[in-house]
């Protein structure tokens, strides 16, 4: 189970080159009224493309679980890229929590599948009814500008389709506007067997 611990702060949302993008008219009185609808929509298509492409846009915190280790010796990370691993921590079935020196394992970065490696030969074994959790930072960076440019655009150009199409009702295409796709397509995580690549 992955959970976002943070959120992308408001600040790092680039609602005036957005206001660009769609050449909304600047110097009006009621100039900043939309910029809450705007953040908005740069929100969904940000979630949008994670979702997509299985990377954090943002640097931010999150919280993975899980029962079992996939591997005996290290875990993919459910999300990239992965700039840290803060706490690794095993809770028994009754909620008592040990947590793991950080010198019993490491972070072996990745684009495609970071993964949390022992630094010996296995990690920390999950007692029966418990659970791992491991906490870390994944994202490009803290800011906008940090962001690959292809993907930058293609938030741009998702978050305007959706401005674009706010008042249909129909659910249409289902599927990514055509351009988006195609920024998109080298981040895709390849999946193999249902499963991604390993």
């Amino acid at each position: 189970m992955l959970v976002e611990q943070t959120q992308v702060p408001v600040a790092a949302l680039p609602v005036a080159q957005f206001k660009d993008h769609l050449r909304l008219g600047t110097g009006f009185s009621d100039e900043g009224i939309q910029d809450g609808v705007l953040e908005t929509y740069l929100r969904a298509a940000m979630a949008a493309i994670e979702a997509r492409t299985g990377k954090a846009l943002i640097e931010r915190d999150y919280s993975y679980t899980v029962s079992a280790w996939r591997d005996l010796g290290a875990q993919v990370l459910p999300i990239a890229p992965v700039s840290a691993i803060s706490a690794v921590s095993i809770i028994d079935r009754f909620g008592q929590t040990t947590v793991i020196a950080s010198s019993k394992y490491m972070l072996e970065e990745d684009m495609q599948a970071p993964r949390l490696v022992s630094t010996g030969f296995v990690l920390p074994s999950i007692p029966v009814g418990g659970k791992a959790r491991i906490d870390f930072t994944a994202g490009f960076g803290a800011t906008w500008a940090e962001l690959p440019a292809d993907i930058a655009h293609a938030v741009m150009l998702l978050a305007a389709h959706y401005y674009e199409h706010r008042h249909e009702t129909s659910v249409g295409e289902a599927t990514m506007p055509f351009g988006v796709s195609s920024l998109l397509e080298r981040y895709r995580v390849m999946r193999l067997f249902g499963g991604r690549v390993q």
